[in-house]
This record gives C-alpha cells, structure tokens and sequence, in this order.
C-alpha cells in the first residue's frame, strides 16, 4: 500500500541505469487535475497516491509496526513459508514487482529464486525514481549476479513498457489491489493479464474479509497514526498546491462498508469550511460533517477473486491463506485468451 522508508543511496544507486516512463514534473500535473476533479464533485474523492510524501511514508511504516495492523506481518509469513514452492513451481528468471518501494518483502521471494539458481534479473517498477536507485543499491549488494533494472513508471499505464526478454513472474504485494474500485480493478486485471504472454505467471497479496471489528482495528489504531496519516493528505495538497485547508478542523473516520466489504478512509470537517487551493484559484468549501474520501481497502473472499483473475484471463495454480482469512497469496498463470 506504500512505499517504505528512505534508503542509503551508494555508488551503484547513483550510476544505474533506470528507464524512465514519467515526464518531468508529471506528478505535480496529475495532482493538479485531480484534486480539481475531487472537489468539483460529489461526494468528494481524493486518490491515496498523494498520501505518500515524505512525511506519509514515515508514518506508514510505523502502522506497519503496530500490534493492530496486521497485513504486513500476514503476508510476509506467507511469503517466508512458500517462496520456495513459489520458486520451483514458476521457474521464471525475471521478477517484476509492481508498485515495489525498497523490495523489501520481495527480498524472501528474491532469495529463494537465488537458492533455486534460476534468478537472472529483478525489475522493480514504481512512480518514485529516488525510491527506485536507493532499493537498487542494496538490492545489488545483495544479489550481485542478478541484474537489477529499476523502471518508473505509473502500473495504470505503463504496464505494456514493462521488459520481457524471458518468462516472468509478476508481482504485486501489501495488499494494494484493495485500493481499486472493481470497475478500475476489472480494468487493471485484464491490462495486466494482456501484458504476459501465455504461460508467465502474477503472484497476488490481497487481504481478505473477516470479522469486521479486526479489521476495523487495524485502521484505527489507538496511538493514531493512521489518522495522521491519512490527514497528512491535506498537508500535501497545502504545502503542494499552496491551500488553506485548516487540518486542525478536520477528523479522521473509518468506515467498514458491509455492502462493498471495504475500508473507507476520509476526513471530515468538524465546522463550515472555506477554503481555496491557491494553485488553481480554486474556492472549496465543506459543510459541517462533510468528508472527503481518501482511500479505500476492499477485503475479498478467496473463491471470488479467483474468479476475477479467471475473467480476466489468469488461472490461479496454488493459494495460500493464512489461518483466520488473514490474509491470502495467489498464484496464477496467463492462460486464458480474452
């Protein structure tokens, strides 16, 4: 769901190759666009892309370490358990982690690859570049014959820049297919799947539904770091796109949709507020209790999204759940024409 903190950079870091499929100053356009879109409808709807500054990274990695917050340790159990199996039953030499951060949890995936002797290259595809050469550097260090090719890029739209000189397994972690809509997540699957020739295969981290009051928890932590974070998301449209957006005046509310099985993350104004996101001379205003949406994490039943990898033309080999619906790993290959 983010990236993880900052890294030390060292000489390779500095001088590796990146491929680079962003133009200048794209994310300060893509900000710009749609936070007028967000407050120019209703309800109102910010993407969580924006929470992630620098100040947002740091405050995600202490939820990672929170007693509450359960997905992270989840799924690196999973991981740690079955990379092996994960290794011998693809075989492939290449790795792609989307939206990849530092590697961090790919590294058990990574070392076991290595002990399989098959890992020729690890391609970790992420929007942040100075994220990208940091992880490059250790990744290096640690995996010195592999070949370590960062590239940036945007998963919704650049999957099809993504190298493919042999078979691959693609790999999307933290549980960040939970943030899309299932509209966009339809969308994403089968781009996805038009990416790898028959045969590759995509490992899958998705949380799944359970009690709802355990999940709950695991966003609304006592210590109220994931309130902070998630208001943090105003800071960065103040400091970004010079607002006035008074975050002292706004709560953070969670919200478990039974309906949707999903978290919903937002903030809400605790007064009338006016305010203009100076950048685009642009007046905003929230009645008392209205929210804006900041993120959300749908939670699946293990069947369905097997189901939703099947339409999109991917056929899940193994699944690996961990005890109480935890959370779940999913193997599957591109066999299906759509």
């Amino acid at each position: 769901m983010a990236p993880p903190p900052t890294l030390p950079e060292n000489s390779f870091a500095a001088s590796v190759h990146v491929a680079t499929h962003l133009a200048p100053g794209w994310a300060q356009k893509a900000l710009r666009e749609e936070v007028r879109q967000a407050f120019t409808s209703m309800p109102k709807e910010l993407s969580p892309r924006w929470l992630y500054d620098q100040r947002g990274s740091e405050l995600f990695d202490q939820i990672t370490q929170l007693e509450e917050y359960y997905p992270t340790e989840a799924e690196r159990a999973l991981l740690t358990a079955h990379a092996s199996d994960i290794a011998r039953t693809t075989g492939v030499g290449m790795i792609v982690e989307l939206g990849s951060g530092s590697g961090d949890k790919t590294r058990t995936l990574l070392d076991a690859f290595q002990s399989q002797g098959t890992l020729r290259s690890f391609v970790p595809f992420d929007v942040s570049e100075t994220m990208l050469r940091m992880a490059a550097g250790l990744l290096h260090e640690r995996y010195p014959e592999a070949e370590i090719a960062p590239v940036v890029g945007d998963f919704n739209l650049h999957l099809d820049r993504l190298p493919s000189p042999q078979n691959r397994l693609l790999v999307f972690l933290g549980g960040t297919i939970g943030n899309f809509y299932p509209a966009e997540r339809t969308i994403f699957l089968k781009s996805l799947a038009n990416t790898l020739r028959c045969g590759e295969w995509f490992l899958l981290g998705a949380d799944l539904v359970k009690d709802s009051k355990r999940i709950l928890r695991a966003y609304n932590d006592d210590s109220g770091v994931t309130a902070q974070f998630i208001l943090n998301s105003l800071h960065v449209l103040n400091r970004e796109l010079d607002a006035d957006l008074p975050v002292e005046d706004f709560s953070y509310v969670v919200v478990w949709d039974e309906d949707e099985e999903r978290i919903d993350m937002r903030v809400r104004a605790d007064r009338k507020i006016d305010a203009t996101i100076g950048a685009l001379n642009l007046p905003v205003s929230f009645a008392p209790g209205e929210e804006l949406r900041v993120e959300i994490s749908a939670k699946f039943h293990p069947e369905a999204l097997v189901a939703e990898l099947r339409a999109a033309g991917m056929v899940v080999h193994k699944q690996w759940i961990a005890a109480g619906n935890e959370f779940g790993l999913f193997l599957a290959r591109r066999e299906v024409e759509i």
